[in-house]
């Protein structure tokens, strides 16, 4: 037990680096300021059409994982125009600004408006702030960095809508967005405090015109694909998609129409499933240090695969058992990327690639909803089953076409 509190302690020591430390609690407060974001997102699409308000929040995901797509993979591209520093403050004001635009949508147009434009700052500041983390911590602790900041962001997505709907009940819903902008406010005010240099740390700001803009895009997407690590944790990705959206998508109901519990009962599945994601996210980085993180990619696909495909045939006491696993899966499959592009890209290409990667990990998204929910609504008793089996079938198919290395 105390071996287990000291792996979990481990990930903060790197909070010791103030550049890192004021990058950690500026992310944080932009979490909590997204979780009191999509909240308000859903009590706002029901005010402005009660009986279309699942549709209007649908196409609102659809939406931002676009937004995502289409414009991520020029991240790169504008961190070697402009100083990084800028480009963490800038994309961070325009959503502040945004958000606090969106108490005043009165159409399901202006909504739709508001959220692709919050997701297009978004593409740029994700990858961009990804990219900084390699390069202002230590290699010997960046995994440790990465693993904090990747829990921190499945806690959040966890215990963040928890805290937004008691803020909701006592300030009220549009007053959310208030909320969010003010937590920004805050993140945009550390990232000031941090010298432009420390963000930089040798990436040296170029120029160039549009098809210079275009080879960089091109060259981010050659380097994800190219480099066969990479080829491989990304293939895994996809296969962790699968089973992670008919998680998202029809556990809701497995639990209310399958077993005929209410909405607390749903609550505490997915709480598990995102506290079973965080602590693998926390621990991870202190003990697969292999180099291609094959292990833990390969691990994690299988256990996710495993534990959905007998959901359709366990109590509510195995769905928690079985949740718990499934986020831990999901974490071994997904988080390896993240440090594996800082680990086998040079510095200065590092950008390009995560932009590459933020938009391809986002399709994979955008595929895999829709099939869960072809799978949940056409065979509802056996939807689990049917795409755990998939899920395995993928795996095995991603082993053998990629060959990784073990070591």
């Amino acid at each position: 037990m105390i071996n287990f509190i000291r792996l979990l302690i481990v990930p903060f020591r790197t909070l010791r680096n103030k550049t890192f430390a004021k990058l950690f609690i500026s992310q944080t407060a932009s979490l909590f300021g997204d979780a009191f974001t999509w909240l308000g997102l859903a009590l706002l699409s029901y005010e402005l059409s009660p009986e279309h308000s699942a549709t209007i929040l649908a196409s609102a995901l659809t939406i931002r994982v676009m937004a995502y797509i289409l414009f991520s993979p020029f991240a790169g591209v504008v961190s070697e125009r402009f100083q990084r520093k800028r480009i963490l403050w800038v994309t961070q004001s325009f959503r502040t600004v945004v958000l606090l635009l969106l108490p005043f949508v009165t159409s399901e147009w202006q909504l739709f408006a508001m959220i692709f434009l919050l997701n297009v700052a978004a593409a740029f500041f994700t990858p961009t702030y990804r990219a900084i983390i390699p390069q202002v911590v230590d290699r010997k602790e960046y995994r440790e960095a990465n693993g904090l900041s990747m829990a921190t962001f499945q806690l959040l997505s966890v215990f963040g809508p928890a805290l937004a709907g008691i803020l909701a009940l006592w300030l009220g819903a549009k007053q959310l967005f208030f909320v969010s902008g003010l937590m920004l406010l805050i993140g945009i005010l550390i990232i000031a405090s941090v010298p432009a240099i420390d963000l930089q740390k040798g990436i040296s700001v170029s120029k160039g015109g549009l098809k210079e803009g275009w080879d960089g895009v091109t060259k981010g997407v050659r380097s994800l694909f190219g480099n066969k690590i990479l080829r491989f944790s990304l293939s895994i990705e996809f296969v962790a998609a699968i089973a992670g959206a008919l998680v998202l998508v029809n556990t809701v109901g497995l639990v209310k129409t399958s077993l005929m519990l209410d909405d607390t009962r749903y609550g505490l599945v997915m709480a598990l499933f995102g506290v079973g994601a965080s602590i693998t996210a926390f621990l991870l980085g202190s003990l697969d240090k292999t180099k291609t993180r094959a292990i833990s990619l390969i691990s994690g696909a299988l256990l996710i695969g495993c534990a959905v495909s007998v959901a359709n045939f366990v109590s509510f006491n195995g769905i928690l058992v079985l949740w718990v696993l499934a986020g831990i899966g999901q974490t071994l499959a997904d988080m390896p990327s993240e440090t594996l592009i800082g680990e086998n890209i040079p510095a200065t290409d590092q950008a390009r690639v995560y932009g590459s990667h933020f938009a391809f990990s986002h399709l994979w998204w955008f595929i895999a909803y829709p099939f869960a929910g072809y799978l949940g609504t056409t065979f509802p008793n056996h939807s689990f089953l049917y795409g755990g089996v998939i899920t395995g079938v993928l795996a095995v198919v991603a082993v053998v076409l990629f060959k990784p290395s073990l070591k």
